[in-house]
């Protein structure tokens, strides 16, 4: 892979790690309030159903998780197992497209 293909993974990286770290803290700190406030998961969803916002959130949540994971299990296949090249990237992209689906599976039924 290219120089700049490299670097354009690289700062993928940091930008959805950054992007994960805030939708972490928003994502734990509602569900700490809202449990402490005495809401139960049945509660909760009823609140979640038909709100755009919320399915907007927990959509680029997702996508955030799709694009920075499979980055990150590429260098790691690269740097421990030596795997490297079209196959490792390949099967980075699968596991990428992978969590896409079953992350927007899952904000469809929190938020639809």
């Amino acid at each position: 892979m290219s120089a700049r293909s490299e670097t354009m993974l690289w700062i993928m990286q940091r930008a959805t790690a950054a992007l994960l770290a805030l939708c972490v803290v928003v994502h734990l700190s509602t569900m700490i309030v809202a449990v402490k406030g005495g809401l139960t998961a049945t509660e909760i969803l009823g609140r979640t159903r038909g709100n755009v916002g919320w399915a907007a959130f927990y959509g680029l949540f997702v996508l955030a998780v799709s694009i920075h994971a499979p980055i990150g299990l590429r260098t790691v296949a690269g740097e421990w197992l030596q795997w490297r090249g079209r196959a490792a990237d390949a099967c980075c992209v699968a596991i990428g497209l992978l969590l896409l689906a079953l992350g927007w599976r899952a904000v469809a039924a929190v938020t639809l």
